[in-house]
Order: structure tokens, then C-alpha cells, then sequence
């Protein structure tokens, strides 16, 4: 394996942890807010919504439970695995994020800490998407050069 495939593979797989320590998170947080979504169950107050479109946390916590959930959970198994659009995918996941906690913070405020982990956690996640899509091409252009007689 060349030097260049040793680093996607290094870096697939440490993005796919990045994505699953966010998607951990995510379902974890979300479920709780889909199961009780006054959110007194993980001590949040509803009057904390009064500045956004929503009456309680259930549909924030189906976002948070299905989109950050589910998807960053399955975005690092894709990853893991090397699936072939795993950069394109883990960009997007790492922009949803930003997204995400850029609406939290405009509608609730700043209000814990993990806001800004979080927000900086799908900043890496976007690079580090970005970069392996860079990196595969990269070895793509290798291997398309060999098959010609290239060096």
C-alpha cells in the first residue's frame, strides 16, 4: 500500500470515530427529547424555546436523534468502511451540524458548552471529509496514470 492509501485509511477511520462519538451524542440526546419533550429530563425548560419556532423539544429532538443521530452514526460506519462517497457524505454531515448549532444558539442562546465542542466538531468533521474526498481523487489520478503506463 502506498503512502497515500496508508493516510486515507487512517484518516477514514478516524473520522469514523469522530462521526460516532457526534452520533452517539446525537441519538442519545435526542432520544431523550422525543421521549419527553418538555425536556425536564435532561434539565432543559421549555420557555427556552420561546424564541423559535417550536412549542416543545419534539421535533428539535427528532432532528437531533434521526439527522445527528442516526446519520453521523452511519456516516462513520460509511467512513469505516472506506465507502467510496464517505468524504462527500462526512462534509455534508460535519456542514448539518454547523447548521444546527448555529440555530441553537440563535434561538435558545448560548446556553452550555457543548454548543461550541460541538460546532467545532463538525468544523473538523467537514475538513476531514473534504480532505479524504481530496486524498481519494488524489490516489484515483495515481492509479488512472499506472493503468496508462505513467509514473
Amino acid at each position: 500500500m502506498n503512502e497515500k492509501g496508508k493516510k486515507s485509511r487512517c484518516l477514514a477511520f478516524g473520522l469514523g470515530c469522530l462521526q460516532v462519538f457526534i452520533g452517539l451524542g446525537g441519538a442519545a440526546g435526542g432520544f431523550g427529547l422525543v421521549t419527553e419533550p418538555s425536556g425536564a429530563n435532561l434539565g432543559f425548560h421549555v420557555d427556552l424555546l420561546s424564541k423559535s419556532p417550536f412549542s416543545d423539544y419534539l421535533i428539535p429532538g427528532l432532528i437531533l436523534l434521526v439527522v445527528i443521530g442516526l446519520g453521523s452514526l452511519a456516516s462513520g460506519v460509511l467512513s469505516m468502511l472506506r465507502y467510496r462517497y464517505a468524504g462527500e457524505i462526512a462534509a455534508v454531515s460535519g456542514a448539518f451540524l454547523m447548521i444546527w448549532i448555529t440555530a441553537q444558539v440563535c434561538w435558545i442562546g448560548l446556553t452550555v458548552w457543548l454548543q461550541p465542542l460541538f460546532f467545532c466538531f463538525g468544523a473538523v468533521e467537514l475538513a476531514l471529509g473534504l480532505l479524504l474526498r481530496r486524498i481519494k481523487e488524489s490516489i484515483a489520478l495515481l492509479e488512472k496514470g499506472k493503468k496508462l503506463g505513467m509514473k
